[in-house]
């Protein structure tokens, strides 16, 4: 196909007048001037978001942790409300509830999702029976013709349940099953709340295999692993883990949760003797392909260090706000030319402005100045913060995404030219006006992998998403 696009933002600055060649979801020519028979975008535009962190389970009880308890609400007060919810939840609501998220995730502008998915088993703990009933999604894995057999298919249920979601609504997966083992350092045994969550190490290196598999029958899809926290794993069960990955694929993704809280510090600072990033640091081999989420209570030393190693921040400003966690040092980490990427976490919020915007705003309100996070080399805090995130994204991913540009893939937004005319819309400005300023979602049509998922802010397995995901909230509020 051929798009015309009046203005466009390529990886070095704005363009205007230009035609887009998409071939198999690829960007193949830029020509000047407008081609023959080529669509015409109806508004600026840009290049899609990754969102480098995402629960899409937590979606579902997103509104249901604001009412205080214990007298001393925080992190771990709200986990305990998050089990509530987890333990009522079938690999059919799993799907309904990532499909629902990830309808949300494309209006707002997110392209591609790295999935950090720990939710595995069944709802008593125990691992899916390889022969389900009839119409279950383990029973689907053996139809359709999937490898995956006996315990294998019934390890990848959940992971499938995801894949499905992801198919259905047409968003990019980076699926990062999870590593999950212990429910404190000093391999302390797992709480009730977290049966669904464990496997061992050999099981977890199968459950990686087949999601390797898996995705094979999934278009714009790929697979990395997610060691849960280092509270979560210990060091031979994350030296296996990252071996096995490393085995099938030397550039696939590794996220962990770390120093994501202060109690997470004190507790590794007794365990190890040395602070979560830096234990890190000193016994896993980092690299670009390594995402820190959160790093939120990290030291000079460990900032400099992840920078060292090229390895991404995940930064998920309106989780760690509303969670309590604290804030990410990003004037530092950006000015010494850290990575980052952005993520919505728990879904208390599924908007990649929003995340951006809280980003500067908590560095404006520590620093007491304004305008911090722009660049020597981009003036625009706006513009800065959507490319950096956007390329940190892809990093995190390892997607061929990022930025628009020939032999990159199709993932752009067309933002709604009657919203963005109603404030400062001179190239210079418009992100800028879109981050800081704009009160309603400016993006009216996204595209995926060359294919139109989002077209007039509409997607067209909307009204079936809502409704099933609508149900499944009546269910669990009655429980």
């Amino acid at each position: 196909m051929k798009l015309y696009v009046d203005n466009i933002l390529l990886k070095d600055g704005w363009a205007s007048n230009k035609t887009i060649t998409i071939e198999q979801g690829v960007i193949t020519a830029i020509d000047d001037g407008m081609s023959a028979g080529a669509e015409v975008a109806k508004g600026a535009v840009i290049p899609g978001m990754v969102n480098c962190h995402s629960h899409a389970f937590q979606r579902a009880f997103a509104g249901f942790s604001e009412q205080g308890s214990e007298g001393q609400d925080s992190f771990w007060t709200w986990r305990k409300i998050m089990y509530q919810f987890l333990a009522q939840l079938t690999e059919i609501d799993a799907k309904n509830i990532a499909k629902q998220l990830y309808i949300e995730m494309l209006k707002m502008g997110y392209t591609r999702v790295a999935e950090f998915h720990y939710l595995h088993h069944d709802i008593d703990g125990s691992t899916y029976e390889s022969n389900a009933s009839e119409g279950s999604l383990s029973k689907k894995c053996s139809s359709k013709g999937s490898s995956l057999q006996g315990n294998s298919a019934s390890l990848a249920t959940m992971a499938q349940a995801i894949f499905d979601a992801a198919k259905e609504s047409g968003i990019g997966l980076t699926l990062l099953p999870v590593l999950y083992q212990h429910s404190g350092f000093g391999e302390k045994t797992p709480n009730d709340g977290q049966k669904r969550f464990i496997n061992s190490t050999e099981q977890f290196n199968q459950l990686v295999s087949d999601c390797f598999t898996l995705s094979e029958q999934y278009s714009n899809t790929n697979v990395g692993i997610a060691p849960h926290s280092l509270r979560a794993v210990d060091k031979a069960s994350l030296t296996s883990a990252v071996a096995h990955v490393r085995d099938l694929d030397k550039q696939a993704p590794i996220h962990i949760h770390i120093s994501e809280q202060q109690k997470e510090v004190d507790d590794c600072l007794a365990h190890y003797g040395k602070r979560p990033v830096q234990w890190l640091l000193d016994n896993a081999e980092l690299d670009q392909h390594w995402c820190l989420i959160h790093a939120t209570h990290i030291d000079e030393a460990e900032r400099k260090g992840i920078i060292a190693k090229q390895a991404i921040a995940g930064i998920c400003p309106s989780t760690e706000a509303n969670l309590g966690d604290g804030i990410f040092p990003t004037t530092e980490f950006l000015a010494e030319n850290g990575t980052i990427a952005i993520g919505s976490d728990s879904h208390i919020s599924v908007n990649p402005i929003e995340e951006l915007r809280w980003l500067e705003y908590a560095q404006r309100l520590i620093k007491q100045q304004r305008a911090i996070l722009a660049s020597p080399e981009e003036s625009s805090v706006g513009q800065n913060l959507w490319q950096q995130a956007a390329m940190g994204g892809a990093q995190s991913t390892n997607s061929n995404t990022g930025y628009l540009a020939i032999g990159k893939q199709a993932d752009l937004l067309v933002l709604d030219s009657d919203k963005t005319k109603l404030f400062a819309n001179a190239n210079k400005h418009l992100l800028d006006s879109m981050i800081f300023a704009s009160q309603q979602n400016p993006i009216a049509d996204v595209m995926v992998n060359g294919v139109w998922q989002i077209r007039a802010q509409q997607h067209v397995e909307q009204e079936q998403a809502s409704d099933n995901f609508a149900k499944l909230l009546v269910r669990l509020s009655a429980s």
